[in-house]
């Protein structure tokens, strides 16, 4: 029709991808240049020092039940499992980093940045600091192998160091499939107790058997509040974690049985070891961390629960060592 105007043609906008990682954090930026280097603590962060008390759990409970076999502390053998088990606790933790960073698992994140999704450290540095204490696991534990003469323990340390790894890492990480707190009960409850017991003593009486069992548990319950805190994001990221396949409410139920059987096992111990009683005071601390799993409405508070937990954990095994050696 003369006189009116031609419509311009629109062209649509290109559409965008959704982001991956938590939808409801923004995500770190992409410029280099707006990120600046890590800084030492920003190294001691990615340690994650809230997960160590569980590294120094296995050695209390499994150096108190060697005690009970040959009445004798054997500190050097005991402090070398320390720095096994805390290195390899640190090695996993930068290893989660590194692998968890590359997927662009970590990208959005509810707690605490890491160092490789925030782009404050090369992937390289962070693979770098993950196999040095997986290094510094490896010598100790070879240390501990000579001393003892045990040299099929060199089999059972390069196994600890496949599951450490693969637990992110690989092509198809068992942590992606809902496997985590199996091989976290395995290898921090009782692999480390029943070893550490068993490089000291070269026996394994019934109650390291239960004392790893109650670490172990503890363990998981960490392992628990940790990934109900990051559900969204995994489940954005594709990381099928326990919880993500069980839900919220199973894994709350899951993290209550999880740290409360521990003192189960602590009071049937106390019928024979009296000053076992006394690990019944770690529940100031054990029960407000359910409290808080059930009660929580931001997911950053269940950091203070993941830290309430393992400082349950680490007390928990001082309790028991003071009552296996007292």
């Amino acid at each position: 029709m003369a006189g009116t105007p031609s419509k311009k043609r629109k062209h649509p906008a290109p559409r965008k991808k959704a982001p991956r990682g938590n939808p409801q954090k923004p995500g770190p930026s992409r410029d280099p240049r707006t990120v600046e280097p890590a800084t030492t603590r920003d190294w001691i962060a990615a340690a994650r020092l809230r997960t160590l008390p569980l590294a120094v759990t296995p050695v209390l409970i499994g150096t108190g039940a060697a005690m009970l076999v040959v009445d004798e502390f054997h500190w050097v053998i005991a402090l070398f499992c320390l720095i096994v088990s805390v290195s390899l606790q640190i090695g996993v933790n930068f290893a989660n980093d590194y692998s968890d960073g590359i997927r662009g698992t970590d990208d959005r994140r509810v707690g605490p940045a890491r160092l490789t999704a925030s782009r404050k450290a090369s992937p390289r540095a962070v693979l770098t600091a993950a196999l040095l204490f997986f290094g510094i696991a490896a010598v100790a534990g070879l240390a501990i192998t000579i001393r003892t003469q045990q040299w099929w323990l060199i089999a059972v340390g390069a196994v600890c160091l496949v599951a450490a790894w693969f637990y992110t890492g690989g092509k198809r990480p068992y942590g992606y499939y809902g496997l985590g707190e199996v091989v976290v009960f395995v290898f921090f409850g009782l692999v480390a107790t029943l070893g550490t017991t068993w490089v000291q003593a070269f026996s394994l009486p019934q109650e390291a058997w239960f004392g790893a069992v109650g670490a172990g548990l503890l363990a998981c319950a960490v392992l628990l509040a940790n990934n109900l805190r990051d559900i969204d994001q995994d489940r954005v990221a594709g990381k099928r974690t326990l919880t993500v396949l069980i839900g919220r409410t199973p894994t709350r139920w899951l993290f209550s049985l999880f740290v409360l059987a521990p003192f189960g096992i602590a009071v049937f111990l106390a019928l024979f070891y009296p000053i076992a009683w006394l690990t019944l005071l770690v529940l100031l601390a054990a029960l407000p961390a359910i409290l808080i799993v059930w009660t929580y409405r931001d997911p950053r508070e269940l950091v203070v629960a993941l830290g309430l937990t393992s400082l349950t954990s680490v007390a928990y095994g001082a309790f028991l060592f003071w009552a296996f050696v007292g």
